[in-house]
């Protein structure tokens, strides 16, 4: 299933993505009629969803197959049709994340090509995978949102990543347990910025220098999210995902997933030995080759940033200036 968050005129909703159009879930529940109210109660949003569980997401993977299998009556249909996927205010893929986790390095050609970045910190594997946090609230962006950059932006660049969405809480699991915890997979791209400066050091450690790069992943908007989530039973091998970034129609990225460092199991068992990870929280898997920073290149206003992979559609957004 794809199952992507909208703006309604109630708040957050959920809709499934079928032939580049938008269904609302609820509307779908109603017009089927074979759900009990709490079950369509559980379809409103995301967050709802997830909290029901695996009887909410059968309920919902049942509403797909009446709408693939065009069982519906064409009033029903039009009923519960949102628009096209190009067209609706699209919410981030998981809009109310409490907690998005990014890795660093986790591509062996990325981390040769920041190597030789002077001032990049060093993150080569060291035997565990190296995570930092994005702020949810300020940095989720949807497809069809813009990437801005404020007044003490200098050097942002694009990161295309594989987000993973937590279905269910995980605390302490194994690897071999890793993949029951997750619900689906969505595009990210981890914008950040390569020569953050807000005010001007006299002096700068490596803590300094290291802080400044974590920072620069901070910003309002760098986190694009989307454009929907697509759930683990359809990606058979989240290692068989070709990844592709594209700035103005320029590809700049393109690798497989099957190149990660760290595997999606291995990172679920290493986070959760310490944080739990509740459902809707992101887990987006790092980047491969071929960022602007080792370009020596950088987005600037009106660039458009283009991510691709294999299933999961295109995350679109412009880049804008902001005061």
């Amino acid at each position: 299933m794809k199952l992507a968050s909208y703006r309604s005129s109630e708040g957050p909703a959920l809709a499934l993505v079928w032939e580049n159009n938008l269904y609302s879930l609820a509307r779908l529940g109603q017009a089927v009629g074979s759900l009990s109210s709490s079950e369509a109660g559980a379809l409103g949003d995301l967050e709802r969803l997830l909290a029901g569980g695996d009887r909410a997401t059968e309920a919902t993977r049942h509403l797909a197959a009446v709408l693939a299998e065009g069982k519906l009556e064409e009033g029903d249909l039009q009923a519960a049709r949102i628009g096209p996927l190009s067209e609706v205010p699209l919410l981030p893929a998981s809009p109310r994340a409490r907690k998005v986790f990014a890795l660093a390095g986790n591509f062996e050609e990325h981390v040769k090509e920041s190597r030789s970045v002077k001032g990049f910190v060093d993150l080569r594997r060291k035997g565990t995978p190296r995570v930092f946090m994005k702020p949810p609230s300020t940095t989720l962006r949807a497809s069809g949102e813009n990437i801005e950059i404020p007044p003490c932006g200098r050097q942002i660049d694009w990161e295309v990543e594989l987000a993973v969405v937590i279905g269910a809480p995980a605390r302490r699991v194994t690897a071999e347990k890793a993949m029951d915890h997750v619900f689906g997979y969505c595009l990210f791209n981890d914008v950040s910025e390569r020569g953050f400066q807000v005010w001007e050091r006299e002096e700068s450690s490596e803590w300094d220098r290291f802080f400044d790069w974590l920072n620069g992943k901070w910003f309002d908007s760098f986190a694009p999210a989307g454009p929907y989530i697509v759930t683990k039973d359809e990606i058979p091998d989240p290692y068989a995902i070709q990844l592709r970034l594209l700035v103005n129609d320029q590809v700049m990225q393109e690798d497989t997933t099957g190149n990660m460092i760290f595997g999606i199991e291995t990172v679920i068992e290493f986070l959760s030995a310490f944080v739990t990870l509740e459902p809707g929280d992101l887990i987006a898997m790092g980047t491969p080759a071929g960022v602007g920073m080792a370009r020596g290149i950088f987005l600037k206003p009106g660039d458009a940033v283009v991510a691709e992979g294999t299933g999961l559609g295109r995350l679109v957004n412009t880049v804008v200036s902001v005061q």
